[in-house]
């Protein structure tokens, strides 16, 4: 645990919800929740499928996790699941730039989980958006600090068929609008490139980001800019949202860096030179783009730390190593 973001509060004698419960997030999620004493009600397409065993394995799951199949689009498959809660924590959500396959999921399963929530008189609930919620705006000059009060631009994100971002957003609004009829206590959590290791067997997307410089899938690098955070961070994130009085009503950016892509590959090289990094960028001709400015002031003053950036791609590239996708060097 990070130092200094101890939620003060134990979850003995407490049961909360978790959608979507072997996704990246939601899986180092359930492991703190259940290492804090919490019983966890985790939703998933199918609990017999073996990409959830993870989940059955860790410690204290054998006494206080139940596996709930569900279906988002599906509200009363939501209900057993939420039903007794004191908190939920959404975190299921399609990752696609399919317009079909992301939008009416993202903004139908959103409402469905915070009306099932309201229905069985949970305290709150703690959403998981993205920094695709908030960034997405041709707009923004150079020098605005980016926050919890910037929104992306849907027109903009329409225009160019950002369909994930545009799903973010539209999920997200859709979440405040919900929960202020419902009389929900509704946190948001607004999460960057999400690093760090893997518990799930699976590679997920954001993952792929970094193993594409190392197994040499990827010759060259962009040059763009990404914000990066630590799985492990964004999961204390999300408890400290349950637990802390002030956070209700508040959108929160979960952020620890803005690297350029040619600053991942150097720090990747750094630690793993026998690996084939790309030394190259693809676009050689228009000026280096420069890193955005950010605050996670907010969190921070809730008591949260971050881990830097070094560090969660040490650990992602040990666990891909670990988990058979990565070869190890010779």
């Amino acid at each position: 645990m990070t130092a200094g973001a101890q939620p003060v509060l134990s979850g003995h004698g407490k049961t909360v919800c978790v959608t979507g419960a072997g996704g990246f997030i939601a899986s180092w999620l359930v492991k703190l929740l259940l290492e804090k004493g919490y019983t966890v009600k985790g939703t998933v397409r199918n609990p017999e499928d073996p990409k959830n065993d993870h989940l059955k394995a860790l410690e204290g799951a054998a006494e206080r996790l139940t596996l709930y199949k569900s279906d988002l689009l599906d509200l009363e498959s939501l209900r057993g699941a939420i039903e007794g809660c004191h908190g939920v924590f959404h975190t299921a959500s399609p990752v696609t730039d399919d317009p079909e396959l992301m939008v009416e999921p993202a903004v139908k399963g959103t409402q469905n989980v915070i009306n099932a929530a309201a229905d069985a008189g949970v305290g709150r609930v703690v959403f998981t958006s993205s920094i695709g919620a908030v960034t997405m705006d041709p707009n923004r000059g150079p020098d605005v600090v980016v926050d919890e009060s910037c929104w992306s631009d849907l027109e903009f994100c329409k225009k160019t068929k950002n369909w994930y971002c545009y799903g973010k957003a539209v999920a997200e609004k859709a979440a405040w609008e919900v929960a202020a009829e419902r009389g929900i206590e509704l946190a948001v959590v607004n999460p960057v490139l999400v690093l760090g290791p893997l518990l799930q067997p699976t590679v997920n997307a954001s993952v792929v980001h970094i193993l594409k410089y190392l197994n040499g899938s990827a010759k060259t690098y962009a040059n763009a800019v990404q914000a990066y955070v630590d799985v492990r961070d964004v999961a204390e994130v999300h408890l400290l949202l349950l637990e802390a009085p002030e956070a209700k009503g508040n959108r929160f950016l979960c952020a620890e860096s803005v690297l350029h892509r040619g600053d991942i590959v150097r720090i990747l090289a750094k630690l793993f030179p026998e690996y084939p990094i790309p030394t190259k960028c693809s676009d050689e001709v228009n000026p280096r783009k420069q890193p955005y400015k950010f605050s996670n002031q907010r969190l921070r003053d809730l008591g949260m730390e971050f881990k830097p950036a070094t560090q969660s791609l040490y650990d992602t590239v040990k666990s891909l190593q670990e988990k058979g996708h990565l070869p190890l060097s010779s």
